[in-house]
Order: structure tokens, then C-alpha cells, then sequence
């Protein structure tokens, strides 16, 4: 299961399948879904010589050209079409579909088609952002997740998930057994629509059933409020926390002292084999890997100058153009690492982290109080890694009846933190607090559970803990022993209870609410630590600690009035 192979072949298809010179037009959901997968290099060698918006209405008629056209059937590019087929500007249209469209709707382009261009309609279940071989996305802004409350989908939200997994299902021709996290309405509610969907388009699930059913496992952010609020360490990871990686390209726009080739970087494990290689590895281990590709340049051009920091390599990088020339690519890791490393300075992340770490692992209530106490009255500490801080506090003793959450607002408060984030406490207790999540979040780590690791290979990285495994590790661990209870994870279909037992080989996660980082990093390892099992993970979108944050802000300002 490689969800990055799934949309490349219906990339491939749809060009490959239409012969001669043509042009591809997409709409603005389509456009992240190709470009994750392919470059307009590759589409240029299959004689596609022009990528272009369906939304712009300003383009030269070429009828020499065929015009293959992948989009998402919504109102608003419907109506981009008709317009395109009422004035064509190519000479024959080849429609593909990122997932169903409406008799009606087909009827309709038909009426409209009074120049007689269309030559083919069809629906390729593309319709979901492949960010890793293992790890996809719906593309969907998490802060319009909820309807009337918490636990009740926000209605576009909840219809296009139900579409971005059944084409994720599709894409992969999996029809799977599904289980639900018990204790999360959105769960229940997209894992039983999702069965309606499987029963209604019969005919497209229609696959060879394995001996082993693939199992789709719905999960809700809310019982690993954890996880999106830790500093990360691994480069994937790292980047999309303090700079942002958006559908595979990172703004570097802001960064001090930047090179303008380097002010948007492309970030893709498809089209970037150092990035895929390094992608799960520490700042530490990536610094050593870059170093080694800067140390085969320098004994190549008998070049002796001393690299031993990111700092140095970095400098090298600017003195020597012939290298950003020859190695494009590593010169751009070095801008990204050196980047990295001066935001891990600048803003004390390696203390900060250190205390997120215990705060997730380990139970040690004096000293944790008094070291958020120290970093929040410190003026080097930003507000946002603050208000973590005492969400993380908040999580962990939130049960402990001498607890001090509310003098932490308190402090927030008197040191001048933004009430608008101070109030993103009791937002967090409401959301995912322990009476709201299913599972003992704080009861599968302890003070001997993985202990410290080191950062090596560069100087000026310091040793940090990197001790937290994201929750879903125990619940992934339980199924794939066939441990995994009814009782909490209940199966949707009435036949499931003779499954319970089986080892499943295929598994389809999928967050509601979103999926981090750090949680695709631990199914890649799983995938390859578990032999006969293949795991792939989704959700609304890819969290970071600001996106998780931007969550709960809508949550407190949206129903913390109704508790």
C-alpha cells in the first residue's frame, strides 16, 4: 500500500491515455493533488506543454491541443467547466473526475456540450493529498471541523471526508472491515457512513477479497491531544513545526539573510532522494549526513576549508557557487538545517523540549510546576511555547486535586501573555480532557521507558529527550496482536466479531481532526519493524503545534459559552 504509487498511476493514466500534444487543466483542490506526485518536467515528456488553471478564463484558443482536464466535481469548478465547454479554447476535452459525480450533473455538461469537444468522461478516485508512501491528507482547514458542538462534524467538512476516504479505499482497492474509536461521536458517525458508501457503490468495492480483510481504523485527534503539541526533532517533522510545509513547499521568505532560489523550497520524499533518506532522521543525524555529502565535494576539488558546525557548511555553501551548481539539492538542506538550528537557538527549544518531554512521560509534579513556573516568567520564552507548556501541565494533572492550572493562567496573565491564548487552557480540558478522551492517555510511559537520546554528528547540537511515542502506538500495537478489545473499538458490520482474532496484514488509519508528523514517522518504522504488515495513516490535515492551536482557539470561542 503506497498511497504517493496510487495517484501517480491515475496521473500517469490520465495523461499517458490521451495521445499527442495536449494541455492538463485543474482546479485549485486538483492542483496540490498532481503536484505532490509529479513534476511538469515528467508531464512535458509526455507531450503535456501546458498546466493551467480551469478558473482561468484568460487563455489563448489552441484547437491543435487536446485538453485533459482532472478535477473535483464541486459546484463552483462544475461551473468553470460549462463555462470552458461554451467557449472551448481546445479542440477535444478529456474529463476526468477526483471522485463521483451526479448523473445529473453528467447530463448537464452533455446539454452544454453544443460544440461537440467532450470525448470522455470518467471518475478517477484521486481525490486526497499523498504526502508520504504511508502518510496522506484531506487538505481540509482543521479550524472548520465542528457543527453545533464538539462532538458533531461541521456538514462540508464531514460530506468531503467521507469522499476523501472512500477514494483513498479506492485508489488503494481496499474494501475494508471498519473499526471506530467507541468513545468518539465523529468517529461512529464517518465509520458508519462510510459502510453506506461501501454498500451503495457495491460495484466499484467489487475487489478480490483477501483471506485476511484490510481494516480502516477511525480514531479522533481528542484522545491524543498530546501528540500536536511537542517540539519535533526529526526533519520531516521539524520543518513543518517552525517554518511550514504546505502541499510539499516550504516559504522560506522570511528567513534571515536568504538566497532568492532559496525563498520556496520544493520538499518531496517522491521527487527528492536525499530528502526521502533523511526525511525520519534527527537534527544531529542530518546535520552528519549533509557533512558527508560537503566532505565528497570538498575532496573532489581539493577544497581544505574546516567544516565542523551547520554554521560552516553553510558558509562553504555561499563561497562555493560551483557547489550549488553541482549539488543543487544538498545546498538546499543546508539552507533548510541552518535554519532549523538557528530557530533551536533563538528560541531555547532544546529546554523547552526537554520539559514538554517530561510533561508527557513522566509524573514529577513539584518539579514540573516549578520549571514552567521559571520558562514562563522568562522574557527569551515565545508566548505560543508557554501556553503549550501549561496545556501540557494542564493534561497531565489536570485529576491531581492540588493541581496549580489555574494560578498558570494566572502567571500567563501577570507576564503578559495574549488572553485570547491563555484561554486556549480551560479550551483544551473542555475538548480532550480526560473525561472526554476514551483511553489513559499518561499510563503507557514511565520514568525507564526510553530515556535519553543524543543528537550526534555536528557540534552545536545538544542532547535532547525524544522519549514520547504518539498514543496511537499502543492502540496500532493491540490490533496488530489481535488484542485490540470490541468493547473499545467496536467493528461497524454485524459480522465483525469472527475477525477479532485475526492479525490484520492491511491497515487504513485515519484521524479525525488531523494526523501529526511524528505519527507518520512511528507507522513508517512500524511498516518496516513488522514484516506481513502494511499501515497507512490520514487525516483532515497535517497538524503542527500552530495548526492545533488555531483547533482549539475555534473551539473555545465557539462553545466553551454552551458548557
Amino acid at each position: 500500500m503506497d498511497v504517493i504509487k496510487a495517484i501517480q498511476h491515475y496521473a500517469d493514466k490520465l495523461i499517458n491515455d490521451v495521445p499527442g500534444m495536449k494541455a492538463l487543466l485543474l482546479d485549485t483542490e486538483t492542483t496540490p493533488i498532481i503536484s505532490l506526485v509529479t513534476t511538469q518536467s515528467h508531464l512535458l515528456t509526455k507531450e503535456c506543454y501546458l498546466i493551467d488553471r480551469i478558473d482561468n478564463r484568460n487563455r489563448d484558443k489552441m484547437n491543435h491541443l487536446k485538453c485533459v482536464c482532472f478535477l473535483r466535481p464541486t459546484r463552483e469548478t462544475l461551473q468553470y467547466l460549462i463555462a470552458e465547454l461554451k467557449e472551448p479554447s481546445y479542440g477535444d476535452y478529456y474529463i476526468y473526475f477526483s471522485n463521483s459525480i451526479r448523473k445529473s450533473d453528467i447530463e448537464q455538461l452533455a446539454e452544454v456540450d453544443e460544440h461537440e469537444v467532450i470525448r470522455e468522461v470518467q471518475e478517477y478516485f484521486g481525490d486526497y493529498l499523498a504526502i508520504n508512501s504511508e502518510l496522506f491528507s484531506l487538505g481540509q482547514d482543521v479550524r472548520y471541523m465542528f457543527g453545533n458542538s464538539v462532538n458533531e462534524w461541521n456538514h462540508d467538512t464531514f460530506e468531503q471526508t467521507v469522499k476523501g476516504i472512500s477514494s483513498v479505499l479506492l485508489s488503494l482497492k481496499r474494501k475494508p472491515t471498519i473499526r471506530y474509536e467507541r468513545g468518539s461521536a465523529l468517529a461512529k458517525k464517518l465509520a458508519l457512513e462510510i459502510t453506506n458508501t461501501i454498500h451503495s457503490e457495491g460495484q466499484l468495492f467489487d475487489f478480490r477479497r483477501p483471506d485476511t480483510p484490510p481494516i480502516l481504523l477511525i480514531l479522533d485527534r481528542k484522545n491524543d491531544p498530546v501528540t500536536p503539541l511537542l517540539t519535533q526533532w526529526t526533519y520531516q517533522a521539524m520543518v513543518h513545526e517552525l517554518i511550514g510545509i504546505q502541499h510539499g513547499r516550504v516559504d522560506m521568505s522570511n528567513v534571515p539573510e536568504v538566497r532568492n532560489e532559496m525563498k520556496e523550497i520544493v520538499l518531496s520524499p517522491d521527487q527528492d532522494p536525499f530528502f526521502k533518506k533523511s526525511m525520519y532522521l534527527n537534527l544531529g543525524d542530518l546535520g552528519a549526513t549533509i557533512k558527508q555529502y560537503v566532505d565528497e565535494y570538498q575532496t573532489k576539488t581539493k577544497s581544505n576549508m574546516n567544516i565542523e558546525s551547520i554554521a560552516d557548511m553553510k558558509r562553504f555553501v555561499e563561497e562555493y557557487p560551483e557547489f550549488r551548481k553541482l549539488s543543487g539539492n544538498v545546498s538546499k538542506h543546508v539552507a533548510l538545517v541552518s535554519e532549523l538550528s538557528r530557530r533551536v537557538a533563538q528560541d531555547h527549544l532544546l529546554e523547552i523540549s526537554e520539559l514538554e518531554q517530561d510533561l508527557a512521560c513522566n509524573e514529577n509534579h513539584s518539579k514540573d510546576l516549578k520549571s514552567i513556573q521559571r520558562l514562563i516568567e522568562s522574557p527569551t520564552i515565545d508566548e505560543d511555547s508557554k501556553v503549550r507548556l501549561v496545556l501540557l501541565y494542564a493534561l497531565r494533572y489536570e485529576r491531581m486535586s492540588n493541581n496549580m492550572i489555574k494560578s498558570l493562567i494566572g502567571l500567563l496573565d501577570k507576564v503578559g501573555v495574549n488572553e485570547r491564548k491563555s484561554a486556549l487552557v480551560p479550551a483544551i480540558l473542555f475538548y480532550a480532557g480526560y473525561q472526554q478522551r476514551q483511553d489513559d492517555l499518561f499510563s503507557n510511559q514511565s520514568f525507564l521507558s526510553r530515556g535519553k537520546s543524543a543528537l550526534k554528528g555536528l557540534k552545536g547540537v545538544e542532547n535532547v529527550y525524544t522519549q514520547h511515542t504518539p498514543h496511537l502506538g499502543d492502540t496500532l500495537d493491540l490490533l496488530i496482536k489481535a488484542r485490540l478489545k470490541e468493547t473499545d473499538y467496536p467493528f461497524v458490520t454485524d459480522d465483525g466479531s469472527n475477525l477479532v482474532r485475526e492479525r490484520p496484514q492491511d491497515i487504513i488509519v485515519f484521524v479525525c481532526g488531523g494526523v501529526t508528523f511524528e505519527e507518520a514517522k512511528y507507522i513508517a518504522q512500524l511498516n518496516v519493524s513488522t514484516p506481513g504488515v502494511r499501515i497507512v495513516i490520514g487525516g483532515n490535515n497535517i497538524l503542527n503545534s500552530k495548526t492545533f492551536l488555531q483547533q482549539l482557539s475555534q473551539v473555545g470561542e465557539k462553545f466553551m459559552s454552551l458548557k
